[in-house]
C-alpha cells in the first residue's frame, strides 16, 4: 500500500506535551481518522505482560504478538475485537512500554499494522506518536513535533490514571527516563523529522495548537 501519506497528518513528539489531545482535535477539525499509535505498543506491552513474557525476549514478543489482532476502533485500541484502552493505561505498561517497544522487529511488527490503518481509511488520517513523521509516513503531507518544558510536561502528567498519585517530582524522572529511552533506541529513535515544524506548547492553549496545525494542513 501508499506509504508516501501525502494525506497524512504525522504528530510527534514525547508524554505530557498534549499529542493525543491536540491530535484528536485537528483530526476533529479536518474530518480525519485519529489513531494514537502509542497505543498500539501499549497493546503490545500488555500483550506481553499478560502472557508471562520477557519484556527482553524479542522472539517470544513477536510470536506472541502474531497470534492477536491489534486495532484502533471508535472507543480505541483492541486487542481480538475486545476494548483495552484503559487496560493499556496501568502504571505496569507504561513501565515496560518502553522496554517492548524498543525491539526492530517488534516495531517492524507494529507499524505494519499502523500502515494498514491508515491505509483502511484512505491513506488520509491524523497519527500522532514518536516516529511518524520518520519512519511510519517519512513523506507526510504535514509533519508537526510537538515538546514542551519539562516541569509542564509532569504537570500535565500528574492528573492522568497511569501517574498513580505519583509527585510531581516522580512523575518527572520517569519522564526524563522514558525519554532516555526512547530517545536513545537504536530502532526508530524519538526525534524530530528534518521538515517537522516544531511547535513548543508549554505557554499556548490547545486551541492556538490546533489553529496552527490546520493552518498547516490547510497550505
Amino acid at each position: 500500500w501508499n506509504i508516501e501519506g501525502a494525506e497524512v497528518v504525522a504528530m510527534d513528539g514525547p508524554s505530557g506535551v498534549g499529542k493525543s489531545t491536540v491530535a484528536k482535535a485537528v483530526a476533529q477539525r479536518l474530518g480525519l481518522a485519529y489513531l494514537d499509535t502509542g497505543s498500539t505498543y501499549r497493546a503490545a506491552t500488555r500483550i506481553t505482560l499478560s502472557h508471562g513474557i520477557d519484556v527482553c525476549d524479542e522472539e517470544a514478543i513477536l510470536a506472541e504478538l502474531t497470534a492477536h489482532d491489534i486495532d484502533y476502533g471508535a472507543e480505541g485500541i483492541e486487542v481480538d475485537g475486545v476494548n483495552v484502552a484503559t487496560d493499556v493505561r496501568t502504571p505496569e505498561v507504561t513501565a515496560n512500554v518502553s522496554a517492548v517497544s524498543a525491539h526492530p522487529r517488534v516495531r517492524e511488527h507494529i507499524v505494519a499494522i499502523q500502515r494498514a490503518w491508515a491505509h483502511r481509511h484512505g491513506d488520509a488520517a491524523v497519527l500522532e506518536g514518536r516516529d511518524i513523521g520518520t519512519v511510519v509516513f517519512p513523506d507526510a503531507g504535514v509533519k508537526v513535533y510537538l515538546t514542551a518544558r519539562p516541569e509542564v510536561r509532569a504537570l500535565r502528567r500528574a492528573g492522568d490514571t497511569e501517574a498513580a498519585n505519583s509527585s510531581v517530582d516522580e512523575i518527572a524522572e520517569k519522564l526524563a527516563a522514558r525519554d532516555k529511552a526512547d530517545s536513545t533506541r537504536a530502532a526508530s529513535p524519538l526525534r524530530a523529522a528534518d521538515d517537522a515544524e516544531i511547535i513548543d506548547t508549554s505557554d499556548i492553549d490547545i486551541d492556538e495548537v490546533v489553529g496552527l496545525i490546520v493552518d498547516l494542513a490547510d497550505r
